[in-house]
Order: structure tokens, then sequence, then C-alpha cells
């Protein structure tokens, strides 16, 4: 069980030997504290149920964020255009794109490409080009006829192209849809999808991980604003490419469609809003509303998506095109793959049930709502299998998608191919290839990212103090806006809480409450050296803890915390100084990592709480009589160092910031497939932030300390990270302070030791910039 911060207050209280009195007096001014409970617990439970309720909240905001003109097809498409390019980029299905020059068929001098053949279709081993160096590959259903209409068949990620047309077991017969599309006269095309297994997740060279490939993907990608399901929604996009190209050489127009299952359900209705190209979409097993998405895999969690698109509005970006939604059982998942032998654990919790119908039904219901309005009922059509829980592809589905291709008649199913011509086929190696295409793809997304900062950085004027600041604050709120997620500010009054928990020769200590939102706390404590005289102004030092720390960490001088933070709060509020040591609510494991995957689909991180709760706590502090608001600094170590990137930088109510046991070459450890020290080989799920390594590096983040002080505290020993990737993103700081001609006011110091408060650099640096001088107590 983690260690719970009441008690280590209360083994703390016994060590001093404070009162049960003396515990419960509060601060001059404040309302005596009186919660039992451990303050991380109730931070994190506030936290949560505050994120429950935005995630309710956002199915009635969403109408914010359209204006829908439904009085015609042309009007309506032009109203809906932009979100529709803003659901493209959240998604990522950003990249351009070759020019389409035929599907290709793979054959070798061993393997034919003609994978099996019936009296009615030919099933052909093909491949196509999606994105630089990433294809789609599958298999093509050829009717020996001339085909009608052009579809691609997207199986679950369980699922081969194989099992989906009953050329490999897995399957059942009824949920063969593409036997029965291609009876009816579509050529069908079948992609194989990143799959759920994690035989490629890893690098052996380093660890191989129970991620998904799915999740190992998405992990990479997101950091560099791409994803998953945009990259194979840029599969089926390219397959759409081809079509139009078959059509034009063979003239004529024949319509395309995409039908998903499970997984690909969920990809064709992200096609069909994607891209109007796409005549009819069915959807089977997958629509229904997502304010739940947090408990579904990771790789279907979409920064900030469910803020404008649940199922419903997507369905509105496919309108007035045919739309078909059948509810059907899926392949259910349980959580990611157990660890085994060789293999790590670390993959993000998460599940997919079938969907209730009585859940499908209410969205479907909010989905009608636009083909009722563009008069276009005739295009839209709900079926259940069974209650839901049947097989997919049931003839009442499919009869309205071949409907939406201009197809009349839903011939019977073709007798499915008995065997695999292919000798030396593979579907493992065809995964291997798939997976490494994307994880090549992205890994130089993140090796060029650097280029992309710095053409996105190139506005910021740096030829004064001044003109850094006017520009500067531009950056400031895009970084809060976009890549942390601001809530609005708090309106509800301060209402600080506190009681006395110490009291040393030194100073008196008090735990703090601060009213943050409904539900939301800020907390820390409070530490005020004993010669406070009235009048006098003293500089502040907020001591942030780490990764599961808690506040008494960076004051004990024994055990665990003492080992981090070697009492820093303490020893600096005998120098003289007021400590302040907040709780930030990373606390409680996969409690807390799931805050993180409540708010990313309304536009929020983790650290957009802690910044609304930072602000608080900078309010506290400026009103206390003995606190000069021009001097408050911050001082971070490990997770407590990545806030010090991230909070202070855009409170400008923080006079300086010292980064301790974090600062390093910040991408680099999110996306790297091929370094140790990256955090794609770890549990920690929630580290990765939407499209950062387009926006800001930590020295971008840092950047926007100037003029104010920054500091790095870097032990050689740290295995955050090695000393060169702090050096090499630490250099960029140094510059921009110098461009500044304010070098003087940012420094790294290197000690030899680990992953640790050093207090011997840093302390002077709080000396001299908060003008504290050292012989003063």
């Amino acid at each position: 069980m983690p260690l719970r911060l009441f008690a280590v207050v209360c083994s703390w209280l016994v060590v001093v030997g404070i009162t049960t009195t003396a515990a419960a007096q509060a601060l001059p001014g404040t309302e005596p504290l009186t919660i039992t409970e451990p303050l991380d617990e109730v931070m994190v439970d506030g936290i949560d149920r505050f994120a429950l309720r935005a995630l309710a909240d956002s199915v009635a905001k969403r109408a914010a964020h359209w204006n829908r003109d439904y009085s015609s097809e042309a009007a309506y498409l032009k109203s809906v255009a932009d979100n529709r390019a803003g659901f493209r980029t959240i998604i990522g299905a950003v990249d351009e794109r070759p020019q389409p020059q035929g599907i290709e068929l793979i054959a070798s001098t061993t393997d034919a490409a003609v994978v099996a053949e019936t009296d009615s279709y030919q099933i052909l081993a093909v491949r196509w080009p999606a994105l630089r160096g990433v294809y789609g590959e599958g298999l093509l259903l050829q009717p020996k006829s001339k085909p009608l209409a052009r579809v691609v068949a997207l199986p679950d990620a369980d699922w081969s192209p194989e099992m989906f047309i009953g050329l490999a077991e897995g399957v059942d017969v009824p949920a063969r849809s593409p036997l029965q599309l291609v009876a009816s006269g579509c050529q069908v095309l079948i992609p194989t999808l990143i799959s759920r297994a994690d035989t490629f997740s890893g690098n052996p060279d380093i660890r191989m991980t129970n991620q998904t490939h799915r999740e190992w993907i998405y992990r990479q990608a997101f950091e560099m604003g791409r994803h998953v399901i945009g990259y194979e929604v840029q599969k089926v996009m390219a397959a759409v490419d081809q079509f139009e190209r078959m059509n034009e050489i063979e003239n004529v127009d024949l319509p395309i469609g995409v039908l998903g299952v499970g997984e690909g359900g969920l990809l064709a209705l992200h096609s069909g809003a994607a891209d109007t190209r796409i005549d009819a979409v069915l959807v089977s097993g997958y629509f229904e509303a997502r304010e739940e998405v947090w408990q579904e895999p990771i790789y279907r969690n979409v920064w900030s998506q469910l803020s404008e698109f649940g199922d419903a509005e997507l369905a509105g970006l496919i309108a007035p095109r045919s739309l078909t939604i059948e509810a059907a059982a899926v392949p259910e998942v349980a959580g990611p793959p157990q660890p085994t032998a060789g293999r790590s654990g670390g993959a993000a919790p998460g599940a997919i049930e079938t969907c209730t119908l009585a859940h499908v039904r209410k969205e479907v219901d909010r989905a009608a709502v636009h083909y009722d309005k563009l008069n276009a009922n005739d295009k839209f059509f709900f079926t259940s299998s069974r209650e839901g829980d049947g097989p997919s592809g049931t003839p009442a589905a499919l009869g309205p998608f071949l409907k939406g291709l201009s197809i009349e008649k839903l011939n019977p199913p073709a007798a499915a191919a008995t065997a695999d011509r292919r000798r030396l086929f593979d579907p493992q190696t065809r995964q291997q290839r798939q997976v490494a295409q994307l994880v090549e793809f992205t890994q130089e997304l993140s090796r060029r990212s650097s280029g992309v900062r710095d053409k996105f950085w190139s506005k910021a004027d740096r030829s004064s103090v001044e003109s850094w600041e006017k520009t500067a604050e531009f950056y400031r709120q895009y970084v809060w806006d976009e890549l942390i997620g601001k809530i609005p500010p708090p309106d509800m009054p301060l209402h600080p809480q506190t009681r006395q928990i110490f009291d040393t020769p030194g100073y008196t200590g008090y735990e703090v409450v601060l009213d943050v939102y409904p539900d939301v706390i800020a907390a820390g404590i409070l530490l005020l050296p004993k010669n406070l005289k009235q009048g006098d102004k003293r500089p502040v030092v907020v001591c942030q803890h780490g990764l599961e720390g808690v506040p008494m960490d960076t004051i004990t001088q024994e055990g665990r915390g003492f080992k981090y933070y070697s009492a820093y709060a303490h020893e600096l509020a005998n120098r003289g100084f007021i400590t302040y040591s907040p709780q930030n609510p990373y606390r409680g494991k996969d409690r807390f990592r799931v805050l993180q995957r409540k708010s990313n689909p309304v536009k929020r991180s983790l650290f957009s709480y802690i910044l609304r709760q930072h602000e608080r706590t900078l309010e506290f502090l400026a009103g206390l009589p003995n606190v000069d608001p021009q001097r408050i600094g911050f001082y971070g170590l490990s997770y407590g160092g990545k806030t010090a990137v991230r909070v202070p930088p855009l409170l400008t109510g923080y006079a300086l910031s010292i980064c301790s046991a974090d600062y390093d070459e910040w991408i680099l450890k999110n996306t790297s497939v091929s370094d140790r020290y990256s955090y794609m080989f770890t549990g920690e799920y929630e580290m990765f932030e939407w499209n950062m390594g387009h926006v800001a590096n930590y020295a971008e983040l840092a950047s926007l300390m100037a003029p104010r002080p920054f500091m790095v505290e870097r032990g050689h020993y740290d295995g955050v990270a090695p000393d060169e990737w702090v050096a090499w993103e630490y250099a960029k700081v140094r510059r921009h302070y110098a461009e500044l001609d304010i070098p003087e006011k940012t420094e790294i110091e290197y000690f030899k030791g680990p992953h640790s408060i050093n207090g011997v650099g840093t302390f002077e640096f709080l000396h001299r910039h908060l003008d504290w001088p050292q012989d003063r107590k």
C-alpha cells in the first residue's frame, strides 16, 4: 500500500513531540482544517469526480463548436468543413499521401499473388502505399464479373484478413461479411490492422513489453501529434485514392464504401467522417456514447475528441451520405496481454466489451437528428443483430449498406476459399512489417521534430528582453491551451484551512488546504521561520515532491523521503526562507494515471489541474503577511522537476524555477525505441503529451521563464537520462538567455550523485536570485 500523507504526518508528530492540541491550531486568518482522510487521496478523488463531470457535460457543450447549416447539402458540407479538418488533425491524419499508382500485387518466385480462387472471385495478396515508407497490406477480393462498387472491409484488430473470409479459422461464418459483398458485385479490399498482440512491442536489445502493438505505436505517435487511429485512417484513405484512380482509368464512377467490425468499425466511422469521397459506411459493433472511453484501451484515447466529437457527431460528418449502424458482438478484451517470460509489464489497463443495445440506441438517436434535418432519413439505418450481441454482417445491415452503393440486391454469400496457395506466407511476418513501418515513420517524425519546433518558435523576438516578453506571451498561451489544456479559472473563494503540525526550534509548520473547484483542492505544508517579525517580508521557496511523493518527503530527515529530498524544505526554512511543499496529484499509481485518461478526451491533462492548483497556492502565499509576493521561487525534484518546466514558465507569479532530476531531451525520452531511458518501455503511460514534439521540448518550455532565472540540477548517476541528453537540451536554454544578454540568470549544476536533491549550487542560486543573503536566518 502506498505511503499515506496522513500516516506520515502522524509519525512525524510523534518524532518531534507535537501534541494533539498543538496540531489542531490554525494559522491566524484561516479556518481550522478538520479533514481526517489522507489529503493526497482527497485530492485525487476530487479531481476524479471533477473530470467525470466534465466528460458527462461534454455532450451538451459540443454544440458550441459547430455552426451547422442544414438548408442544403452543399451548405451543410461547407458549414462543417472546419470541423472535419479539425477532426483529421486530432486523430493525426495529417501527412501527405503518395500519388496512387495502382494497388500492388505481392508475389515472389515462390508464391504467386493469387492466394486462392473460386468460381466467382479471386483472392489476391496486395499492398498499396499510404505514407512515406508505410503501406497498407492485405487481401483483395476481385469478382470475376465487372464490379458494381469498391469496398474497404475492415476486420476487428484481432482478425486477420484471412480469418475475415474463412481462409483461416477464427471468425464465425455469419460474420464473414466480405464474402457476401463480393457475391453482391463488390470489389473488396481487406487491410491488415495493427493487432492487439504484443509480439513486436519492444526492442530485444533493451526490453520487450506487454503493450499491444496498438499501444506501442500509440505511445510514440501521440507525442508527435499522430495516432494509430489516424495512421489506419490514412491507409483507408490511401485505398480510396487507389479506387478513385481505378475509376478514372476504367472510365467508370463506381461508388466507394467502407465497412468495419469492432476496431474496424471504429476505423470505418472515423474514415467516413474524415473523407467525403466515401459514399457509404457500415459500422458494426462500434457505436455508442464515448464518455467512458477512459475504460477502453489507451489506443482509443484521442486528445480533445469529446470536446467536439462523440460518435453521433462523427455520424453527422458522414451525413447526408449513407450510414448503417449495426449493434453486434465483437471480440471482447479484458486488458493488455499478461507479462510473460522475458517481457515486462506496464501496459495501460483498458477493456473492450460489446456495446449494450440501450447505449447504442441512445447515441443512434443523437446521430439521427442530423439526417432528419437534412431530409436524408433514407440514408441512415440502424439494425441490431439479435439483442446487440449477435454476429456482425447481418442481411439487415448489409442490405442498406449496399443500397448506399447503388446495389439493390443482396446475394447469398460466396463460397469461402478452402486453401491458401501460399507456401511461405506467415501472417506474423506481415504484422511485423506493418508495425515496423509505422514505428519507423514515427521515429523519423521524432528525428525531424526539432526543425518543426524551430520553425514554430522562429517568430519569437529575442532582440531584447522587452521584445521577448511581448512575443513570448503568445507561446505561453499556446502551450497552455494546446499542449497542456486550459481549464477556466476558479471562481470560488480561496477558503484557506490550516492546522499546525510542527513546532521546531527553527520553524512552525502548518498543513494547508485551499479550494480550487468544487471537489478539487490544493494542499501542502507551510513552514514559517520562528524569527519572523511584523513587517518582515521574506522570500518563499515552493518545494515540489516527485512521483508518488507527499509534502512530508521534502521535510523529513529520515527514511525514503530523506534519501531523495535531503530534507531540503527543512534546510531552507532553517536558512530563513518561508517554504511551502504542495501536494501534487501524481499519486496512487493507476488511480492518478487514469485521471489523464479521463481528462485527455476533453482537452485536459494532469497539468491542467496542477496549474490551477498552483495559481491558488500563489494567491494564498502572496496574501500571507510575511511573504514578499515578488520573491516566490519554485524548486522541484523528478516529477516535481517536470512541474518546474511546465508550471512556473506559464505562471509569472513564480520569480524563478529550478528543475532537479528531470531535465533532459524530453521528446527523445518519450518516443525513442532504441534508448533504454525511454518511457516507451515503462509503465508511465500517462507521460505522453499530445503533439509535444512539434510544440515545445524542455528547452522551449524553459525559455518561457526568461527573463526570470532558471536552473537545472543534475546528478551524474541519475537514471532519468544520460548527461549528454541533459547538456544538449540545456545548451539551447543557455543560448536563449545569452541572446537576451542575461546569461547570469541561468545555470546548470552537475554533481556526483543520483536522482536526488544536492542543495549546493541550487541553494546559492536561491539566495542570490531571491535576494536572501546566506548569512541571514
